[in-house]
């Protein structure tokens, strides 16, 4: 366990022991102490962002793009619009829910490194009074790019319209208060910066349109409406629930509160994004977005321009040497990413960059 490499990637990421050790229990899925293990993880991931007022948090079984789809589904009515924010792979995904849902919608895309501006929501709105609903990525996974999610989120809500933010990517890391910005539904997951494992979603439904939101569904598994109701109810999941994974993010969330909430693990990613881009900067990588517009989540670096450069060589002979990066996302340039992301500090970010140097060392790319 302990030789295993650090993945530098954005979820699933590198947990911490006590995270992995809280998955050797077995959990009876209508036990009592698995439904107050739920309650309890419910409620801090609504104490996040200061939510308890004002929306329901819905759990869901699968990947974050479950969920996605399930607040898509449930949210949306049948004759609503959605207009959605295109500048990464995330946002193209969003529309394609859209259309397999058989869900109206407009698309907005900016090149891959421009965020989409409150003024082009503004002008968009107003040329088209039939959409309902706008649908933003606020961290764009395929770059690490941030949208402006508190000025779009405003221009939103004067138009009167509603607002679905996939905030899979930022959640726990970067600040969002519900008091401050209006959302119908926020949507993240269990396996990014709360630093659990993969396999759990949830969505942050506005309590007033969830209670409206009866027969949007397009699906059972995915009705959010129908979930909550039966929680609320039973104070179980409808379906077989990831027991281990519940109780994995529970344990998660004891850490993240220990280590100082939002503002602690903020820095810490903070930090890390600053160590990845001065070390890389120091031996000749560029980041493909400029520093205002980063989030320090994940990082786009340019790839080597030198014909013995093979990023499947490259990510090879960096995970031999510990660490697991990701493949770049981008279509017009190549690419690779690195997470900031996961149990992991600056001093293991300057390991990684020193493996990195190595790795093209060895290759004969880099000649320092």
């Amino acid at each position: 366990m302990s030789n295993a490499p650090i993945l530098l990637t954005p979820g699933p990421l590198t947990t911490s022991i006590r995270t992995r050790q809280a998955m050797l229990v077995d959990w009876g899925s209508w036990d009592r102490d698995f439904n107050q293990l739920t309650a309890s993880v419910c409620e801090q991931l609504l104490a996040i962002i200061a939510g308890s007022a004002s929306h329901h948090c819905v759990p869901l079984q699968g990947s974050g793009t479950f969920a996605v789809e399930a607040a898509i589904g449930t949210l949306v009515p049948r004759d609503g619009k959605v207009l959605v924010l295109i500048n990464g792979a995330y946002g193209q995904r969003l529309a394609k829910i859209c259309k397999v849902l058989g869900r109206a919608y407009s698309t907005f895309e900016t090149a891959e490194d421009q965020p989409t501006t409150a003024a082009d929501v503004d002008r968009l709105l107003a040329a088209d009074p039939t959409i309902s609903h706008v649908a933003l990525i606020h961290c764009e996974t395929s770059t690490g790019i941030l949208n402006p999610l508190r000025e779009i989120a405003q221009v939103v809500k004067g138009h009167g319209k509603r607002l679905i933010i996939d905030a899979m990517s930022s959640f726990g890391a970067l600040p969002i208060d519900a008091r401050e910005i209006p959302f119908e539904a926020l949507i993240a997951a269990s396996g990014k910066c709360l630093e659990g494992v993969p396999g759990m979603g949830f969505v942050f439904a506005e309590k007033a349109a969830l209670a409206a939101a009866e027969g949007n569904a397009h699906s059972l598994a995915m009705d959010l409406h129908d979930q909550h109701a039966y929680m609320a109810r039973t104070g179980q999941w409808r379906f077989t629930p990831p027991t281990h994974v519940v109780a994995a993010l529970h344990e998660a969330l004891q850490q993240y509160n220990e280590e100082g909430g939002l503002p602690a693990r903020h820095q810490r990613y903070a930090d890390n994004c600053k160590t990845l881009l001065a070390g890389m900067a120091a031996i000749g990588l560029r980041s493909f977005l400029p520093a205002e517009i980063q989030a320090p989540i994940i990082v786009t670096f340019h790839a080597p321009h030198d014909a013995r450069y093979q990023f499947k060589d490259f990510y090879e002979r960096v995970k031999a040497k510990g660490f697991i990066l990701y493949p770049g996302k981008l279509t017009q340039v190549e690419t690779f990413r690195v997470g900031c992301i996961g149990v992991v500090g600056a001093d293991g970010m300057q390991a990684a960059v020193n493996a990195v140097a190595d790795a093209l060392r060895e290759m004969e790319v880099l000649d320092i």
